[in-house]
């Protein structure tokens, strides 16, 4: 069953990469077929065989010779690699179809994010209204949690970066980051976006400052924050209780 599930994540993963490419470019994601972005003619179904076909390719076109991205098979990995573990952890029931739908629209978005730093509506807030929906069939999680997660999680959060504004006189986090924040909070409750929030900020702290110091740009340059948040909700739902409690007993006196 887990190398089932493992097929099956690197298959939806296949169709992510179709997401992530088409999505911020205002293209369908149901036709045309899958094509090359060099040569643009359509891949053969044999070379879209998630994972095994960059290998066997050797991570070029077949018709043009041009580099395929290492983005593809990373995205096909990670995904199957995430839907393995929700499967190892919730087994087959609504909380795993649930889990997987989240997972999938966080590594949309994390990608996205990174490429073109936007996060599109359509995900963050689909995924908040569908986050919404689907409390009503899951079990120990219900409709009032995911709408306390969705207004207190994005409340903060806009609450910071309004002041933010206000005291800097710059936008310091955009609207994307609170509408996923409000959509982690519907899929995952206040203690998830919370605990999202904080992780998160921790995440791109580490990461950003490197960055920020190699590029040599200073606290002006722009590291999308999206990345680190879907990041620390993909933690919450494996870690997230463990961590807190941890934490918990190390600030208790």
């Amino acid at each position: 069953m887990s190398i089932i599930v493992f097929i099956f994540g690197a298959i939806v993963g296949s169709f992510l990469n179709v997401c992530i490419y088409r999505l911020p470019r205002n293209k369908s994601i149901i036709k045309p077929s899958s094509f090359c972005p060099n040569c643009e003619k359509p891949i053969k179904y044999f070379d879209n065989i998630p994972i095994l076909s960059y290998i066997i390719l050797k991570g070029r076109c077949r018709n043009c010779s041009s580099k395929i991205s290492i983005k593809y098979p990373i995205v096909e990995t990670i995904t199957a690699l995430l839907y393995l573990m929700v499967y190892r952890v919730t087994g087959l029931n609504m909380e795993f179809a649930v889990l997987l739908f989240f997972v999938s629209i966080l590594i949309i978005i994390s990608f996205i994010d990174l490429e073109f730093q936007i996060i599109p509506d359509l995900l963050s807030l689909g995924g908040l209204a569908a986050g919404l929906v689907l409390s009503f069939f899951r079990h120990n999680f219900g409709f009032l949690d995911a709408l306390i997660g969705v207004l207190l999680g994005g409340g903060v959060l806009f609450i910071i970066a309004y002041g933010y504004q206000l005291l800097r006189k710059i936008e310091g986090m955009g609207g994307g980051d609170i509408k996923l924040i409000g959509m982690i909070g519907a899929f995952c409750g206040i203690k998830g976006a919370v605990f999202s929030l904080i992780a998160g900020s921790f995440l791109g702290t580490i990461v950003g400052v490197p960055v920020m110091l190699i590029k040599g740009k200073g606290a002006k340059y722009a590291i999308p924050f999206g990345p680190f948040l879907s990041l620390a909700a993909i933690i919450y739902i494996f870690y997230g209780k463990v961590l807190t409690i941890a934490v918990l007993n190390i600030l208790r006196p």
